[in-house]
This record gives structure tokens, C-alpha cells and sequence, in this order.
């Protein structure tokens, strides 16, 4: 444990930064200078600040969870140690450990150039390459289009903190006209347990909202251990992203805002109980925060007050398209009462959705339930309409024991939840460890938010049921484990087990299909100042050779075991060079907004790229202990999601898809199928060669 003369050292480091800062002298003591203001000070609509862009293709190369590589925890977290992995914790205040960050490096444009072009080699034929090559001559031009978009990336590098981030944000998510729900938003399922009845849910949701509330004292007072990889600290800014923020949707584009650095931030939350929202400050009139026994006094209320279970689903409007959704909420707020309603939604800390209970499944299934459920409420049947898909953070408890939450991207990255959870479950075991009943006084009653439904309203609630209804009726998944082998065996070949499951990914989309798919792979840039996510393109020429050759039999073994080790080292080391953060993808993403924003053009075979960057599988690296689990949809019909854990002894695989368009019902499943056909097939290769070499040397 870190001693008081430990403590009383870092509080000295932590005011002696702030000196420096107040009088001007930071400069000094960095590597270049601080930005004029940080993006997240106070409520602002991000759109107001950068350039408006039309998305011309879904962005899902970073709704995914971030591949993150493990560093053990040290003896200072032991406590929290069973929940917090990958990332290790070490406790000590974030502030300065931020100021320490390395700056996102802005790479060269040849060098981007360059490497566009390697990516584009097994995926294009050589007509079109060449007509690329061409186009990147000209962009390359000296006093050309490109060299002018450069000079404004390395301005926009000198004067903020990040100059990837905001246009990251704005492009992938808030010019994104796709539906929250499924497209975008994630969905956190926590272990389950059990209610007998309504009380014990009550409790229960008291509880979590009092384990949440003090996680988020943790953040506000910047004492929240800082998150390490690979050795590295890791920006913490995404933890103060998560709460309090709401994403607001406009006519072309949305706005993401953040009430937490507000003059007055927000001291209450939202509860949705049977389609009905009330407002519940959580706060003292000292500052303190409402005990579990206050919390629960003042939930028990909510659900005594919205027993009726007919009302207008207004929450369900939030599953629209985001243009639909855009008109929709322009007529609402023009409704006095309506307006106040939605405002006092979306300046809430959190909302705890208080949910019906699913239909019972047998216990093999409640795991794909369960997913569906917080993923995207089950329908307008069910608890599709209990929600507000906009807010940054929905703790979702039902009555039949299911619980864990709803989260929007556009603030915070998969990882970064889910280190979130863990110390939510950290504070309930305390709870239940530490609990006093204390006498709860007199309390305010928690104010129900109205609603005026017109008959177009009303419309357009009914229009949105049958949308939710139709999406979750598409969505294919299908979860297995792959007990014959993991990380250690794939480590005892000398190979990257990440690196591993991405060959596997290609070969099973080879076999379906015979065709090479381009695959997709989100790597962590949180060891960067306000990093998110990096793009890694898995398929390559190396991967191409491979997957080709693998069930060619004329092929030998020897030389299929070759031609995946290249693969794989090919694979590992643009890894490497993504999570350094020599990004392709996003340096042009990049340079296109500085191209709308100077009203410039831009050559479409460079952004949007249809050919390099239109993925079949999208992939994430994410590991779960102890009953946590992570879920996310594809971005569009015709893509696969696969989230896969590699465990020590096995391989958790967890894949979604669009079912109603380009991939016929069962596609999922049949994928799923291939990928451990093609695992085990990978495997063999190297036990096959391993044989044929013993009995040649018997020989």
C-alpha cells in the first residue's frame, strides 16, 4: 500500500503541477506547448467546433473494443486485482500521470501514401491499383492538394492535444446516420442473479447506483488508478466521458455533449420504470451522496408511481434511423413540456433502466438472452422502449435477475467500459461487505417527466416499434468456445495468438465464400494524450498467399506452416505500427475533414477508400473473467462482428451479422462453424509437421 509520506509526496508532484500551470510555466517542461482549451470543458455540441462532413460509409472501424495486451497487476490493486484485467491499475492520481502522455504523432503523407497502396495490393486488381497510383502521384504533388491538407494537420498537431480525435468522433459516430442501437451502441451483461420479487430488485438497482455514483466520485476527484499497457499509462480521459453525456441528433449530423465541467453539473439521474422517465437527484443538500437505504426509499417510489404499463414508449424513438430520429425530436422540442423532459434526460448523470423481465429460456440459452437483452431491449414487446439509446451510460436490472448496461460510443471505447464495470462490481462486493442501515430521512419525491403526444408523435412511436421489431428480428448470433486449445498452446509455437485468430478469421471467410476478405481490427491509442482507436487492416498479401494455398493439395505442409508464419509476422508487425500510432485510416479520415473544412477536394479513391476499408469481418480482441461479458452489433447488412477472447486453454467467439440482406438466415452460424474448422485445421498443420519431422529423424 502506498504510505502517508508516499501520499504526501504525490500530493506535493500533483500542486507543484498546478503552479506551473497557473503561472504560465508548463511550456517549459513540455515537449510542446498545451492546447489553448480542452475539448470537454464544459456543455458543448462538438459539431459546433468542427467541420461538418456528410459520412459517405459506416464507421465501424473503431465502434469495436480496442485490442489491449496485458500487464499484471501490482500488489498495490490487490484488492480490485480478480476484477481488473487486461489493464493494470496503479494507484495514484490521474492528473499527472496525463500530463506525461506522449503527444499522437502525425505521420508523414508519403509514408501514409505508401502504405495505402500495400494495403490495396491483394485486394484490387492491377488496373485499379494503378489508377490509384496515379491519383497519388497528383495528390503527392509538391504545392499540391495533399501537401496543403498535411500542413493543416501538423497546425491542427501543434495547437491541440489530439489531432485525430475530434474529427475521430465526428465522422465515425455523429455523422453517422445509422441507428444507435445495434450499430453503434454496446452492451455490458453482468452475472446474473436472482429476485424473488420486486423489492429485491429495487435493492438491488440501489446498490449498483451507489456503486456507480462513487466510482464516479473516484473520476470526478481525479483519484481513479491510472490504466496501464504493455508498461505504458494509459489516458484516462474517456472514464470522465462516460457519464453525464448525452448524444443529441440533428438533421445531417449529431452533437455529443457533455454536462460534467458545466458551471452546475448535473446532481441527478434518470429512471425509466414501464416506458416512464422520472428525474431522482442523488445528492444531499451537503453534497453527499444518498445512501443504498435513501436510493432505495426513493426508487420504491418511482415504481409505486408508474405501475401502468400502456404508456406511449417515447424512449423507443431513439432506435430510429438518425434522420428520422433528427425531424422527430426537432417537432418535440417545440413542446414546452417536452423540451424540459428531454433536457432534464439528457443532463442526467446516468439512467437506470428498471426492466420487465425477458421470456424464460433454458439455462444453455440465457447467455445469448441475456446479450440480446442489453444490447437492444428485446423489441418494442418488450424493453426496447424502456431506454434512451442517447445517453452515454444505461444501467440496465431486471426483474428476472439480468442486469449490466448500454453504453454510446461516441464518448468512450469498449476497453474503457469495460475496466468500468469492474470497479462498479469491486464497489458491490464492498457494499455487501460494509453495509449499515442508517435511518433515512425525509426525502424529496423524485419528479415524473411529462410528455404531450400528438397524433403525429404518436405516429411516429408506432413507426418506430416496427423498425426495432424488424432489427432485432435480423440480428443472427451465435456464441461458442473452442475447448482444444488457447493462447498457450498457439504461444508454444512461437506465434502471436492475436495475430493467429486473424488468419483463422480469413481462411473461415474463404471457405464460405471463396473470396478474400477484408478484415478489420481495432487497436488501442489511449497510450497517446485523448487517443481512441487505431485501424489495423488484417488482410495482406501475406494473408492472401496463405489462405489460397491452405486447402490447395498441392501444397505441402511444410510450406502451408510457412506461408502462416509469414502471415502472422506480417500481421503482428502492422500491429505494431498502428499501435505506435503510424495510423493509415484514420490520417486520411483526417485529411479529408481538413479538406471539407478549407471546402477543398478530395480524391474518392483515397477517402472513402470503397475497396480498402469495406470490411466483410470486423474483429475485437476483448477478454472477460468473473461473468463479465461485452457485446456489439455489426455496423451494416453483409458484415460479420466477431468478438473473441483468448484464454489460456481456450478461445471464447462471440459473432453478429445482419441477417436480412447479404447474409441469408444461418450464415452466422455457418461462419462460426468455419472459424473452428478453421482453428483446429491451423493447428493440425503444425502437429502434422511436428510428426513427419520424428519420423524422418527415426528414419
Amino acid at each position: 500500500m502506498t504510505t502517508s509520506w508516499g501520499l504526501q509526496v504525490l500530493s506535493s508532484i500533483y500542486k507543484f503541477n498546478k503552479f506551473l500551470r497557473a503561472n504560465g510555466m508548463v511550456d517549459k517542461f513540455l515537449t510542446k506547448p498545451s492546447p489553448v482549451s480542452h475539448k470537454y470543458q464544459s456543455v458543448f455540441p462538438l459539431s459546433q467546433f468542427k467541420g461538418q462532413v456528410k459520412s459517405t460509409m459506416l464507421g465501424l472501424w473503431s465502434r469495436t473494443l480496442a485490442k489491449v495486451r496485458t500487464v499484471k497487476p501490482t500488489n498495490m490493486m490487490r484488492t480490485f486485482s480478480h476484477w481488473l484485467k487486461p489493464v493494470t491499475q496503479i494507484g495514484c492520481r490521474g492528473i499527472p500521470q496525463q500530463d506525461r502522455l506522449p503527444y499522437l504523432p502525425l505521420p508523414s503523407l508519403k509514408q501514409t501514401c505508401e502504405r495505402y497502396l500495400k494495403i490495396l495490393e491483394p485486394i484490387v486488381g492491377r488496373d485499379e491499383l494503378n489508377d490509384t497510383k496515379k491519383v497519388m502521384t497528383e495528390f503527392l504533388k509538391e504545392g499540391g492538394v495533399g501537401e496543403k491538407l498535411q500542413e493543416g494537420l501538423e497546425k491542427r498537431a501543434r495547437d491541440t492535444e489530439n489531432w485525430l480525435t475530434d474529427y475521430y468522433i465526428q465522422y465515425v459516430y455523429l455523422n453517422n446516420r445509422d441507428p444507435v442501437v445495434i450499430f453503434s451502441n454496446t452492451g455490458q451483461v453482468l452475472p446474473r442473479t436472482n429476485f424473488r420479487h420486486k423489492n429485491e430488485q429495487i435493492r438491488f438497482a440501489a446498490e449498483f447506483t451507489s456503486a456507480l455514483l462513487n466510482v464516479k466520485t473516484m473520476i470526478d476527484n481525479e483519484t481513479l488508478p491510472v490504466d496501464y499497457m504493455r508498461g505504458k499509462p494509459l489516458c484516462m480521459k474517456q472514464y470522465e466521458q462516460m457519464m453525464s453525456t448525452c448524444r443529441v441528433p440533428g438533421l445531417k449530423t449529431d452533437s455529443l455533449v457533455f454536462y460534467g465541467k458545466s458551471p452546475n453539473p448535473p446532481k441527478h439521474i434518470t429512471v425509466v420504470h414501464n416506458c416512464q422517465f422520472f428525474v431522482m437527484e442523488v445528492y444531499n443538500s451537503d453534497g453527499t451522496l444518498l445512501t443504498v437505504d435513501q436510493l432505495c426509499v426513493q426508487l420504491e417510489k418511482i415504481c409505486n408511481s408508474s405501475s401502468l404499463t400502456n404508456m406511449e414508449p417515447v424512449g423507443i424513438l431513439t432506435t430510429q434511423h438518425r434522420d428520422i430520429w433528427g425531424k422527430i425530436y426537432s417537432n418535440l422540442m417545440k413542446d414546452k413540456t417536452n423540451k424540459e423532459s428531454i433536457k432534464a434526460i439528457e443532463s442526467s448523470i446516468f439512467t437506470v433502466c428498471l426492466d420487465r423481465a425477458m421470456p424464460p429460456v433454458p439455462d444453455d440459452m440465457y447467455c445469448n438472452s441475456v446479450t440480446h437483452h442489453m444490447l437492444h431491449g428485446g423489441g418494442s414487446q418488450y424493453n426496447s422502449g424502456n431506454r434512451w439509446f442517447d445517453k452515454g451510460l444505461q444501467v440496465i436490472i431486471a426483474e428476472d435477475g439480468s442486469y449490466g448496461m448500454n453504453s454510446s460510443h461516441a464518448g468512450s471505447d469498449g476497453i474503457v467500459r469495460k475496466e468500468m464495470m469492474a470497479y462498479i462490481m469491486a464497489h458491490m462486493n464492498k457494499l455487501q461487505t460494509t453495509q449499515s442501515f442508517m435511518e433515512v430521512l425525509p426525502l424529496p419525491k423524485p419528479q415524473k417527466l411529462h410528455f404531450n403526444i400528438t397524433p403525429e408523435i404518436k405516429k411516429d412511436i408506432e413507426e418506430a416499434k416496427q423498425h426495432i421489431d424488424k432489427l432485432v428480428q435480423s440480428l443472427g448470433m451465435e456464441r461458442t468456445r473452442l475447448e482444444h486449445f488457447g493462447k498457450q498452446a498457439i504461444k508454444a509455437l512461437q506465434m502471436s495468438p492475436d495475430s493467429f485468430l486473424q488468419m483463422a478469421f480469413q481462411l473461415a471467410y474463404y471457405r464460405m465464400y471463396q473470396q478474400c476478405a477484408v478484415v478489420f481490427e481495432a487497436a488501442s491509442l489511449r497510450t497517446f494524450r485523448l487517443g481512441r482507436i487505431g485501424s489495423i487492416n488484417a488482410t495482406s498479401t501475406a494473408s492472401v498467399a496463405f489462405v489460397k494455398a491452405f486447402d490447395d493439395p498441392k501444397t505441402e505442409i511444410p510450406e502451408k506452416a510457412d506461408l502462416l508464419v509469414k502471415a502472422i509476422k506480417e500481421h503482428k508487425s502492422f500491429s505494431d505500427m498502428v499501435m505506435s500510432g503510424q495510423t493509415i485510416r484514420e490520417h486520411f479520415l483526417s485529411l479529408k475533414m481538413q479538406a471539407a473544412e478549407r471546402k477543398m477536394s478530395f480524391p474518392e479513391k483515397l477517402w472513402p477508400g470503397d475497396k480498402a476499408y469495406n470490411f466483410h469481418i470486423s474483429t475485437s480482441q476483448v477478454t472477460y473473467k468473473n461473468g463479465l461479458m461485452g457485446c456489439v452489433g455489426p455496423t451494416k447488412a453483409g458484415e460479420y462482428h466477431v468478438l473473441y477472447g483468448i484464454q489460456d486453454n481456450h478461445i471464447d467467439l462471440l459473432m453478429f451479422s445482419l441477417e436480412h440482406c447479404n447474409t441469408p438466415k444461418g450464415k452466422t452460424a455457418q461462419l462460426t462453424q468455419a472459424l473452428v474448422d478453421a482453428l483446429l485445421d491451423m493447428r493440425m498443420i503444425f502437429d502434422l509437421q511436428t510428426v513427419n519431422i520424428k519420423t524422418s529423424l527415426k528414419q
